[in-house]
């Protein structure tokens, strides 16, 4: 309420600035010109008692400026009744319409355009709306503060430290990875984050701290990708290339289907000199009912010609094949199967088994979505 007084009493002096002087401008004018015309006739008889001009000359100058005299002194004369009666109240009058009625202007237009009801928001607030569409470091900076009041929050922790890892606060990452686990307990996966915090503020050697994280989490979920992947880095860095490429051996022998560090995996082992399974990327998971090959299988089919190879692999294809009659639940046998084929080039068979596996799988949907994605990801027909 204070802060429109103090509006209102601003426009109000700025309107009398304005508007007063006006009521004044025609007797200020008028005494002006007078006083200027008389101190122009002392001037001219200065001059003609000095001699700087003639009689004819002062005598003319003194007619000309008596007669601007005369003129200006009757027009004031004029003007001072008007100006100080009807015509000064009216521009008064003026002068008090434009003061109530500027500031009931634009009152009229806020209430029209703006939203008076909308309640007040102090400046942290809004500042806090910036940071939430603004850049991380506002994001970042939202979060520690909120982490200062609840230094407790695991959740805040588990949010900041794969950002600081990816910003490169590696240390500050460490230190959040830590708070995760103390707070809400070890997980693989947070122990396998918290070693690759540890290696990369160790740029890029995995420390004993490091290497006791991602033990800790492969035994906590042996197929975790990344607690292995580094296990073979450590390895390595040790002088062990036999034990790196065992690791990342046994990685790749259980990859699931289309995961997207078959390559890596493969590029590390061949680094090093080894000679990665026969194993492609898009190889779906074993099942765990299903006949497959085992490390052994692999290690030996590495050692058979092209030929026996081929019989080998078309004779597993043939006992998950014979199982799947047999127990036709099985998904990650159909797609398995549904893939061998089509590696071996016998699309017809393939054909064959996308049938049965819609019949034996028809009364379960989620199992039949995705058998018919797997069936569109190979190109077969309906």
């Amino acid at each position: 309420m204070a802060l429109w007084l103090v509006f209102a009493l601003m426009t109000a002096a700025a309107i009398f600035a304005v508007l007063w002087p006006l009521s004044r401008r025609g007797r200020v004018r008028g005494g002006t010109e007078v006083a200027v015309y008389r101190d122009q006739l002392d001037e001219i008889a200065r001059d003609r008692k000095t001699g700087l001009i003639g009689n004819a000359e002062a005598e003319a100058a003194r007619i000309e400026v008596s007669r601007r005299l005369i003129a200006a002194a009757t027009t004031d004369e004029a003007e001072q009744p008007v100006a100080g009666q009807g015509s000064l109240w009216r521009k008064r009058a003026t002068a008090v319409a434009g003061l109530m009625l500027v500031p009931a202007a634009a009152v009229a237009l806020y209430l029209a355009l703006g939203s008076p009801n909308l309640p007040g928001e102090p400046l942290g607030a809004r500042l806090d709306q910036v940071h939430s569409a603004g850049s991380i470091a506002a994001m970042i900076s939202q979060v520690e503060a909120h982490l200062e009041r609840n230094p407790n929050d695991a959740r805040g922790y588990e949010v900041l430290a794969p950002i600081y890892l990816r910003i490169g606060r590696f240390d500050d990452s460490v230190a959040a990875w830590r708070k995760v686990i103390a707070l809400a307990g070890d997980t693989a996966a947070r122990e396998s984050d918290l070693g690759e915090a540890l290696t990369a503020a160790g740029n890029g050697v995995v420390t004993d701290d490091a290497k006791a994280a991602f033990d800790k989490a492969a035994k906590l979920d042996p197929t975790d990708p990344k607690a292995q992947f580094y296990r073979g880095m450590a390895a390595e860095q040790d002088g062990n290339k036999e034990k790196a490429v065992a690791i990342w051996k046994e990685m790749l022998e259980a990859a699931p289907a289309g995961a997207p560090w078959i390559d890596n995996v493969k590029a590390a082992i061949v680094r090093i000199g080894g000679t990665p399974p026969q194993v492609a990327a898009s190889a779906p998971p074993p099942a765990a009912a299903a006949p497959g090959p085992n490390a052994a299988q692999v290690a030996a089919a590495s050692q058979m010609s092209e030929q026996d190879r081929g019989a080998m692999i078309r004779g597993m294809v043939a006992r998950l094949a014979d199982k799947l009659k047999t127990d036709g639940n099985d998904v990650e046998g159909w797609q398995r199967l549904l893939r061998a084929y089509v590696v071996l080039g016998e699309r017809d068979k393939a054909q064959a088994a996308a049938g049965d596996a819609r019949r034996a799988l028809a009364g379960d949907p989620d199992k039949l979505r995705q058998i018919e994605d797997m069936i569109r990801s190979l190109g077969l027909q309906g």
